[in-house]
């Protein structure tokens, strides 16, 4: 039976036992229906995993800290992924699937053809969905450092914060010829990269051609026009097999 893999929101480091919060802790007893005695391995996101053993199954799960794992299984690519924010659950996928593919951050943008509305509280509770969806995906993934969420933020606030940013910074553009092979002879291999990538409906051509203005390449994957959830991940499976850990 595969060993669960339980992230634990306090820090683990010089612990020899800890109690898991009530989400983490229901999972395990009430969905899993895991016992005292039964091996887990927890990690705290600051990388790393220990191994540990599961000593009191109640609302607050008893968990005995054992030997700890020095292994990431982070890429060598550092990949923030900026996106327009969808409707409905496509961007809780999105998340989900970009995390799984190994990304380091992900900035949400409120951009032109962006129909989603988020403040103030409604705004706080959708970051927080957001960072359980990641954590959820480095549970089942094996990845120990859970991508940052960044607060949403307009697209030209950005672009003028991506103006200083080092590494290769790309958007998505249908219509353009420009390949990652070309980008490479031009560029070298990159260490860092910056995706962006827009909503339902795309970037504007203005926002495309405001996005060259700071530094973006824009690249083509394909002759398809991919769906707003479909091109991240189409984008970041290239990346990681280009320059990061696929192989």
């Amino acid at each position: 039976m595969r060993i669960p893999r339980i992230y634990s929101a306090e820090p683990l480091a010089g612990k020899s036992e800890v109690q898991l919060d009530e989400a983490a802790s229901r999972h395990l007893v009430k969905v899993l229906r895991l016992g005292p005695g039964r091996p887990l391995i927890l990690f705290d996101g600051e990388g790393g995993e220990y191994e540990a053993e599961l000593l009191e199954a109640g609302k607050k799960a008893s968990v005995k800290i054992g030997v700890f794992s020095a292994d990431d299984r982070q890429s060598p690519l550092a990949i923030t992924l900026a996106i327009g924010i969808s409707r409905g659950d496509r961007f809780d996928w999105v998340i989900q699937k970009a995390t799984e593919l190994g990304v380091t951050a992900i900035q949400p943008l409120f951009t032109e053809r962006c129909e989603v509305k988020l403040s103030g509280e409604r705004l706080q509770k959708k970051l927080g969905q957001w960072l359980q969806i990641a954590t959820s995906a480095c549970e089942q993934c094996a990845r120990n450092r859970v991508p940052k969420i960044l607060e949403p933020m307009k697209l030209p606030q950005f672009l003028d914060q991506a103006n200083a940013a080092d590494g290769l910074k790309l958007v998505l553009h249908h219509r353009t010829d420009a390949t990652l092979a070309e980008l490479e002879q031009k560029s070298g291999r990159p260490d860092d990269a910056l995706l962006l990538v827009g909503p339902e409906g795309g970037l504007s051509v203005e926002e495309i051609e405001l996005a060259m203005a700071q530094g973006f390449h824009p690249l083509r994957l394909g002759p398809r026009v991919l769906r707003t959830e479909t091109a991240p991940v189409a984008a970041l499976s290239v990346l990681q097999f280009q320059w990061g850990d696929f192989q």
